[in-house]
């Protein structure tokens, strides 16, 4: 059985044991995801219907793709800029193409647990009460002190004409 899978703004045909390397996915090797937007399914020479289907991939590896060089130049303008990218890519092995089935749970759910007691601790610490603050230093009132009085600004002369 084969699949038509978009991710990261591409399509591939997949079916089960094959390697492809697509846009980067989060995760570590050796973790299990599932690509869900399939566009088409099909056994052999027979189309299925696609609803309901998921794709299982695991993460072989993170990596990158080769560098691609960017040069821009503008004739007659002395203007070149020349730059590099490389992409980041990921490395899946698909396991299997079918019926949608619940995931294996992912190793980033236990810190999650055991992050719940911590924000419980977080909360329960404004509960205590609080220490009384201090009170503000009055500030200097300027309204008091006479403003000094501002001399007006000095015109300048017009420039002399000459006949």
């Amino acid at each position: 059985m084969f699949a038509i899978v978009r991710t990261g703004g591409k399509q591939y045909r997949v079916a089960a044991g094959d390697k492809i390397a697509v846009e980067k996915i989060d995760g570590e090797a050796g973790d299990t995801v599932s690509l869900g937007d399939i566009l088409l399914a099909g056994d052999g020479g027979e189309v299925k219907d696609a609803k309901g289907l998921t794709v299982s991939a695991e993460i072989i590896a993170q990596t990158r793709g080769e560098k691609v060089i960017v040069f821009k130049k503008r004739r007659r303008h002395n203007y070149r800029r020349r730059n590099g990218h490389r992409q980041s890519l990921t490395l899946l092995r698909i396991l299997a193409v079918g019926e949608a089935k619940k995931a294996a749970p992912k190793k980033e759910a236990a810190p999650k647990e055991e992050a719940a007691p911590a924000a419980e601790t977080k909360a329960a610490a404004p509960a205590k009460e609080a220490a009384p603050k201090k009170a503000a230093a009055p500030k200097k009132e300027a309204a008091d002190k006479a403003p000094a009085e501002k001399k007006p600004a000095a015109k300048k002369a017009a420039p002399k004409k000459e006949a």
